[in-house]
């Protein structure tokens, strides 16, 4: 499953965008560099039944935004994403 994938997943399980869990993430002091991403998980988990595959792809864009490393970006395989820019804003709003 590509990155992006996880997020759509993600957005279709909660009805939430990456953008609105980046957000509440901000608003619990989870941006912080200190915050370590076991805290992020066990939140996501309690508060919305995701496992560590897709707590984890948040915990990168809460952390680190929607940059990925290019290795992936174009190559076979089922984890290829389309771009080294993930979209964070939703599904229904892709461009």
């Amino acid at each position: 499953m590509s990155f992006q994938a996880y997020l759509d997943t993600i957005e279709d399980r909660t009805g939430l965008t990456p953008r609105e869990f980046i957000a509440m993430a901000e608003e619990r002091g989870f941006d912080d560099p200190s915050t370590k991403a076991g805290v992020i998980i066990d939140w996501l988990k309690q508060d919305y039944g995701l496992g560590r595959g897709h707590a984890m792809a948040l915990v990168h864009v809460i952390k680190n935004g929607p940059k990925i490393d290019a290795k992936h970006v174009g190559s076979s395989g089922s984890h290829r994403d389309e771009s080294d820019v993930l979209w964070l804003d939703g599904k229904q709003n892709r461009p």
